[in-house]
């Protein structure tokens, strides 16, 4: 029987057409990929010696191949992780005051962690609204959802409610750093915010004469 001669280009595609036939199981998006990638080496790898540079240029380009999958990949979770539909709690299971969040984001602060300190002064605000009636504690509130439901409260305030909390998630979430001025941001909205809820518990306080309490 002859013997029948068959490159290595012609074997490939034979491989590739035999392995797209319906009665394989279809690849997952993972494997198509990595099917994809290695295509792409072959394909780079077969056409080096024509190439003008040769293998130089095979090497720069996939340099800049894998510079690209990485970015894609870093975008893709920034991307996710920073989608408003699915923020994370704004608490991290540690149940502290708004005081110990604010000494917290004071210490980080000092240290020149502002990442940090911009996660513990919202917590601060978040708390110091809770505990002052302004909001009712809500498991799994989201530095989103805060914005929204504080915004509500203090309408006055919604702004810079909705620009802390895109800050925490940004810095949180986000892989993006914290800053000095960011911080600050939150910590004048957290002072306003005290201020603002101590003359609200004045005002609402009664007010005791000779003895008897009268509500103002």
């Amino acid at each position: 029987m002859p013997t029948v001669d068959i490159d290595r280009d012609a074997a490939h595609e034979a491989a590739q057409r035999e392995l797209s036939k319906p009665i394989y199981p279809k690849a997952s998006l993972t494997e198509r990929f990595s099917n994809w990638l290695d295509e792409l080496l072959y394909r780079l790898a077969a056409e080096g010696a024509s190439l003008p540079g040769g293998w130089f240029t095979i090497s720069v380009l996939l340099i800049l191949l894998t510079v690209a999958v990485v970015v894609a990949i870093r975008i893709a979770r920034r991307a996710m992780r920073t989608d408003r539909g699915t923020d994370y709690s704004l608490f991290d299971g540690r149940e502290l005051s708004a005081a110990e969040h604010r000494a917290v984001a004071e210490q980080s602060a000092a240290a020149g962690d502002w990442a940090a300190a911009i996660r513990h002064r919202l917590r601060a605000v978040a708390r110091q609204l809770e505990e002052t009636g302004v909001l009712n504690p809500v498991p799994g509130r989201t530095a989103t959802e805060l914005a929204r439901d504080a915004g509500t409260a203090l309408p006055q305030l919604a702004a810079e409610l909705l620009t802390a909390a895109n800050t925490f998630n940004d810095v949180t979430y986000g892989d993006r750093p914290g800053t000095s001025d960011a911080y600050r941001m939150i910590a004048d909205l957290d002072d306003h915010l005290r201020f603002h809820t101590a003359a609200r518990i004045t005002d609402t306080a009664p007010a005791v004469t000779d003895g008897w309490a009268e509500v103002r």
